[in-house]
């Protein structure tokens, strides 16, 4: 995905010139008044207050600030003194870290549980709710009408936003409301006691629009809008009834096209269209920002009631640029904080040229992007009512005052809640006061006046018309083979979620067509076919499969050999151009694969397109990487010629399972193919129409007749045939440890007239667990399991089927985790908000029953989610009070189930999780530095996910695969992988002659 950064419209105005001069006049003024005259004793007093300390220090270090950061992130989740000093020590006991003498005494101590443990904690505890009480209004009401008294006796107004954990649960989404609806009523009832000071809203609240509905998705924008709406309405009205005013925060940029789109309609409504109380929020920094305002204006002019338009830079600009770069999208924000200062002079611009269809409230910190709207406003003569001006609680206060005096309006936005579950608020607050780039920085380290109040300019790749690409991955290096990673669909993009649909119905219109089996190069017609249905509507045939039988195997094992004479000698870099183009046909094809995977393998959209995704990847990685393999290692030594080299083995096999029946396919084979191999793909037969479509791709990417042969056919006597037969020197296999151990057994078998014994290369599934400790973000730790649970209906040989919880905080998981698994859509992959889709087929679904009905008798069911009757469904289950040694705990299931154990401590933890015949894949949720460095060591599993879902494994970042029973072989999407698949040769030759032998070098 590409963006390209909008041009500014030739309707837009234009500034006055003097405007600048007024700019810089007013900006002077502001700053004059907010500049503090204080007494050198006043401010020594601060320097010795601990949390002004703490400021300090984050200031001049910034690896300090980085692990005091999350030090302060981890506070909500510790309960005692002991923890919060054996934190602090970890964190801050960091090699990288130069503490000031003051911190290494404080934390100096040899016990956490000691008395100078104890002084530690109690000192910064105290430090940091300082700090917090400086940017949160109130934690309780009573706090927060003393503060709103305060704003008030200075003439200035408020909004209130709720702080809280994050919501995850439809429990949760209705307490928002409920919180909002009771609040909005304690300060109307208060307000009536107040008077006026200005003609602004007397109450008024900021919410969050996803806080209304857990299930909150931009690829269901309809669904999430019928959802939202109905809690949004209640809202509204009673907040009508009451007297307050409304307004929408922004949140991450994923969000903000479904939030613009949901809230137009919403005001459209003739119920809300008179309604003037209500306000929608822009960032600046975003790219597409300045376009959104034009849209807004024409939707307000259409509306013809003017609704407020708050105008501020945006809080998430790093967030946004990790999101963007891993998942290999184009930023959405602007590179440099100067072009972002300059958008939002333009907006403003924009913005205050419309003030009678969107008033204005102008939210920043700079005093210049103030100036800048006052001056404007001044110059446009624009009505004081149609204009204000807001800051932060705690970030700007001089300036807020100094605003108010001189007679503007002036809103502060003002966060409500507990302090300790506000860190993730105050966090916000401070790197936004200590980063180098912001102005309060900038203002208090002495920067010359004509800089701090310059006029800010476009930074490198930020201007107008500026195509903005994904940032490249880093270059390879002779020992790292680096690729570009295909992105995957951003459905917040709606002509992303239109081009989905458009295929699921083209696909949907190309049901039930025969697909024949490829061998030689032709396709072939066969006498006995097999149907693969779509597990939600076992009733509609997705295609018909030609099933070969072992004629037909032998047929396709001769033409692998006549072809492997020829493929073996082509050019690696000819068959690298085959794979590259194979993953330019897979990304062009992207939205047709996708729903094929959701007809046939019941996969909701999200979970298909990252297999195209991966499937590009694999593509493009191992030609860059047999490109590197392809190169003669030299160890010569005078006279004598040694070199090292690798060529291919043969005939390889492969057999792919259904679960990921394009991306494990497509894998293995291009694997076996770029390194020289003939390859056999015998596809799961379940979605056997999927790796014929994969089969199309790779013919139509030039691979030569006989190379590569789509062999569909019954495991039992075609497949059992050619993992047996003497001509096939690989076979690689995905699936289940049953029949990977019966295809490793005979595999092993020595057949009459093979010459070599046969590589076999296996992952068979895993028993993954999750550690949730006591320090784990449980926003975080929850939403993670649910994911890594149910998603693809845990039908993922890395989905997490256990995990384990710490007992301190066992009870509080299970409620959350209960409650965020029942919020979950379960239904037709084909509906956008569907979350959990079918089982692959009616054997799945009848032994996942058996398992769970015999689970009731052994553990406590804790959910039980109901799903539809028509097709394979099984609803979420998950099982507590586990005992880890039971089949429950053992057994892989493959499907929804979830069992949850608890650990009295986290070395019980880690046994417990180590305790099976696999490993895959792990996880751990812990903000403890000592417990993240012994699961690195200690946690046995192939694939450790540290605060993250363990399921989604990246080509070349995360190569995949495990040990123990969970397989046998390199990891796929790593630097090994292709190894397997060829044979190393040493070649030495004695290159003098009569004694004589050129030296380099030597003339």
């Amino acid at each position: 995905m590409t963006i390209v950064n909008p041009a500014r419209s030739s309707s837009e105005p234009i500034s006055d010139p003097n405007i600048e001069v007024q700019t810089q006049a007013i900006a002077s003024q502001l700053l004059a008044a907010t500049t503090e005259k204080r007494s050198i004793f006043a401010k020594l007093k601060d320097r010795l207050k601990w949390d002004d300390m703490l400021l300090g220090w984050t200031m001049e270090n910034p690896s300090l600030r980085v692990q005091l950061f999350r030090a302060i992130d981890c506070l909500p989740s510790l309960t005692t003194k002991a923890q919060i000093a054996r934190h602090l020590q970890e964190y801050l006991s960091d090699a990288a870290v130069e503490l000031p003498q003051t911190l290494k005494d404080l934390l100096n101590f040899t016990a956490p549980d000691s008395l100078p443990g104890h002084v530690a904690a109690t000192t910064m505890t105290a430090a940091v709710e300082t700090l917090a009480r400086k940017y949160i209004a109130g934690e309780n009401l009573q706090q927060m009408l003393k503060s709103i008294d305060r704003l008030r006796s200075q003439s200035m107004t408020f909004t209130i936003d709720v702080l809280g954990e994050a919501v995850i649960t439809e429990t949760e989404a209705q307490s928002y409301l409920d919180r909002y609806l009771e609040l909005i009523g304690q300060l109307t009832t208060a307000a009536r006691n107040w008077g006026s000071t200005s003609d602004l809203s007397p109450v008024q609240v900021s919410v969050k629009l996803t806080a209304f509905y857990s299930q909150f998705d931009p690829l269901d924008v309809k669904g999430s809008q019928a959802r939202v709406g109905d809690r949004l309405r209640i809202l509204l009205q009673k907040a009508q009834e009451v007297g307050a005013a409304v307004h929408f925060d922004m949140e991450q940029y994923r969000y903000k096209n479904a939030t613009l789109e949901v809230l137009k309609s919403l005001l459209l409504e003739p119920e809300f269209r008179d309604r003037t109380d209500i306000g929608i929020t822009l960032q600046a920094y975003l790219r597409d920002s300045y376009q959104d305002l034009q849209e807004l204006i024409s939707w307000a002019k259409k509306r013809g009631n003017p609704i407020t338009l708050r105008l501020i830079k945006g809080a998430y600009w790093d967030r946004e640029t990790i999101v963007a770069r891993q998942n290999h999208w184009a930023t959405p924000v602007y590179n440099h904080k100067s072009s972002t200062d300059a958008n939002f002079e333009r907006m403003t611009e924009l913005l205050l040229a419309n003030h009678e269809y969107l008033h204005a409230a102008i939210g920043s910190h700079n005093i210049r992007s103030q100036a800048h709207a006052i001056a404007i406003s001044q110059a446009l003569n624009i009505p004081p009512q149609q204009i204000e001006f807001q800051v932060l609680y705690g970030m700007a206060d001089n300036l807020a005052i100094a605003l108010a005096q001189q007679g503007h309006r002036v809103r502060v936005y003002c966060p409500y809640g507990a302090l300790i579950p506000g860190m993730a608020y105050l966090i916000r607050r401070l790197l936004e006061n200590t980063a180098n780039t912001s102005f309060l920085r900038q203002s208090l380290s002495g920067q010359p006046l004509e800089g701090l109040l310059a006029a800010p300019v476009w930074g490198e790749g930020d201007a107008d018309g500026n195509e903005v690409l994904p940032m490249p991955m880093p270059a390879s290096t002779p020992l790292v083979t680096r690729i570009d990673p295909a992105a995957d669909t951003d459905y917040a993009i709606e002509r992303s979620r239109s081009a989905a649909t458009a295929a699921l119905n083209s696909v949907k219109s190309k049901l039930g067509q025969t697909y024949q089996p490829l061998i030689n190069g032709e396709w072939v017609q066969t006498t006995a076919t097999i149907q693969s249905v779509n597990p939600a509507h076992p009733t509609e045939i997705v295609g018909s499969i030609g099933q070969i039988t072992i004629d037909g195997a032998e047929s396709a094992i001769s033409a692998a050999q006549a072809a492997f004479k020829t493929w073996k000698n082509t050019p690696v870099a000819n068959r690298a151009a085959i794979l590259r183009r194979a993953a330019d046909l897979l990304e062009a094809r992207r939205h047709e694969l996708n729903a094929w995977m959701v007809f046939e393998a019941g996969k909701p959209l999200p979970q298909a397109d990252v297999e195209v995704s991966e499937a590009a990847d694999f593509c493009r990685y191992y030609a860059a990487e047999m490109e590197r393999l392809d190169r003669e290692i030299v160890y010569d030594v005078a006279g004598e010629t040694d070199r090292y080299l690798y060529r291919p083995k043969g005939i390889v096999l492969v057999i792919s399972p259904w679960n990921f029946p394009l991306a494990i396919p497509t894998g293995m084979a291009v694997a076996a193919l770029v390194t020289g191999n003939c390859v056999l793909l015998k596809p799961a037969a379940v979605t056997s129409v999927i790796a014929a479509k994969l089969a199309e791709i790779l013919v139509d990417a030039g691979i030569p007749k006989g190379v590569f042969q789509f062999v569909p056919g019954s495991g039992s006597t075609v497949g059992a045939h050619l993992v047996k037969h003497p001509q096939v020197q690989a076979i690689v296999f995905t699936g289940s440890q049953e029949v990977g151990c019966e295809i490793y057994a005979s595999a092993a078998i020595l057949q009459p007239g093979q010459k070599h014994l046969k590589r076999v290369i296996a992952e068979m599934g895993g028993k993954n667990a999750i550690v949730v400790d006591e320090s784990a973000d449980l926003d975080l730790a929850v939403q993670g399991v649910v994911d890594s649970a149910f998603g693809y209906s845990g039908q993922k040989c890395s989905a997490c089927s256990r995990v384990v919880v710490l007992a301190s905080i066992y009870a509080p998981f299970i409620e959350r985790l209960v409650a965020a698994t029942k919020s979950l859509n379960v239904g037709n992959p084909i509906d956008p908000s569907t979350k959990v889709g079918p089982v692959i087929d009616a054997a799945a679904q009848q032994r996942i029953r058996e398992t769970i009905d015999r689970g009731k008798t052994i553990a406590t069911l804790a959910l039980e989610l109901p799903s539809p009757d028509t097709g394979y469904f099984i609803g979420p289950v998950i099982f507590t009070d586990v005992d880890p040694q039971s089949p429950l705990a053992q057994e892989e299931i493959f499907g929804p189930v979830l069992s949850v154990m608890k650990a009295e401590n986290f070395d019980r933890a880690i046994e417990i999780a180590n305790n099976t015949n696999f490993a895959l894949t792990g996880g751990l949720y812990s903000r403890t530095p000592s417990h993240i460095d012994r699961a690195k060591v200690e946690f046995e599993v192939g694939n450790l996910y540290i605060n993250r879902t363990i399921t989604g494994a990246i080509v070349a970042r995360q190569p995949f695969g495990g040990y123990k029973l969970s397989g046998v072989g390199s990891k796929a999407g790593g630097p090994d992988y292709l190894l397997q698949f060829l044979d190393p040769r040493t070649v030495t030759e004695n290159i003098q002659r009569q004694g004589f032998a050129p030296i380099e070098g030597i003339d």
